[in-house]
């Protein structure tokens, strides 16, 4: 008893994290209960959102409908379950879900403290400030002794506090845990800034309609927010499954594979385009897929582009960085062979 004593108090000063984690099958349980069980942002436009019919639309919802292709062979054996920023970590270590796809930032404290892991990055971010048009600030450097609106436990929070600290700027955090509270506490004017990674604030100002303009979003992106989907640590089968149906999107896009063409290259001589079709290679069966996975995974959502045309082009999220890398972009897929 003494020993153990020990060795949790021991545990506790390295930070171990202090939860328990599930069976390290994530693939199985999955099959067994049918379904694929995502958690996913409330309300953001362009990552998550439920349209006016109630179905879920937006890039995050579109990563997990691929796993889903690639696992169950059916994109729409997925439960999505809204989360708060706070509420996701929780919910991926307890088992409730099983993998986060909500706007979530890797980091190194997230990954090595949290017991989870980051199967790749779906879009490289920054975080910005969005400011009333008719305030005339159009620099972040103008906003000393603003009241800046942001969502507590999350890396918005820190980077703000960092970027305010080095410029030597006051300000007055507003901090509301609900994304839809904090923006109508930015329309109201309860603060004069509101801080987000800038695809969110391009999704907020987006679901505005006539009145986007009265928001600008300022030059300055002062962080490196690469966002991507979570699994739990200890699973590696389902870590690479994950991972590769990120880079399946990204391949297909290279190969010149979309959702309408993909029939055509069933008999293409390209050995790149044969093994990605499963034609050859049994790289399905290495993860314990079918060898079509990739196959499934783009007749459910498309490629990598039509993914971010179909989802984030729609809200003036410009591709930039996210463009593959033979386009000047930083999407870059290793070989499928």
């Amino acid at each position: 008893m003494f020993r153990t004593a020990l060795a949790l108090g021991a545990a506790l000063m390295m930070g171990a994290p202090a939860f328990a984690q599930p069976a390290a099958d994530t693939v199985g349980a999955i099959r067994q209960r049918g379904q694929l069980i995502c958690t996913v942002s409330p309300s953001t436009v362009g990552f998550s959102l439920p349209d006016s019919q109630g179905v879920w639309r937006g890039i995050d919802v579109d990563y997990c409908r691929a796993v889903a292709a690639a696992i169950l062979g059916d994109p729409n054996r997925i439960r999505l379950v809204p989360s708060s920023t706070q509420q996701r970590f929780t919910m991926l270590q307890s088992g409730e879900v099983d993998m986060i796809v909500r706007t979530t930032t890797w980091t190194l404290a997230r990954e090595a403290s949290l017991g989870l892991q980051f199967a790749g990055i779906n879009v490289y971010d920054g975080q910005g400030f969005m400011v009333h048009r008719d305030s005339g600030v159009t620099s972040a450097r103008q906003l000393d002794g603003a009241t800046v609106c942001v969502q507590p436990g999350t890396t918005t929070e820190l980077n703000m506090a960092d970027f305010f600290r080095t410029n030597r700027l006051r300000y007055t955090p507003v901090v509301i845990e609900n994304i839809e509270e904090i923006r109508q506490a930015f329309i109201s004017r309860r603060c004069d800034a509101y801080t987000n990674d800038s695809s969110s604030l391009a999704s907020f100002a987006a679901s505005q309609g006539a009145n986007a303009n009265r928001y600008l979003l300022l030059p300055e992106i002062i962080s490196k927010e690469p966002l991507g989907p979570a699994v739990r640590k200890g699973d590696a089968r389902f870590f690479d499954i994950v991972r590769w149906v990120h880079f399946a999107l990204i391949t297909a896009e290279e190969l010149g594979i979309t959702q309408s063409n993909l029939e055509s290259f069933a008999n293409s001589p390209n050995p790149d385009v044969q093994r990605f079709l499963g034609r050859t290679g049994d790289l399905g069966r290495m993860m314990g897929l079918e060898n079509d996975w990739a196959v499934r995974v783009v007749r459910a959502v498309g490629n990598y582009g039509e993914v971010w045309e179909r989802n984030l082009t729609p809200i003036g999220f410009p591709r930039g960085v996210n463009n593959l890398w033979n386009r000047g972009g930083l999407q870059y897929a290793p070989p499928m062979r």
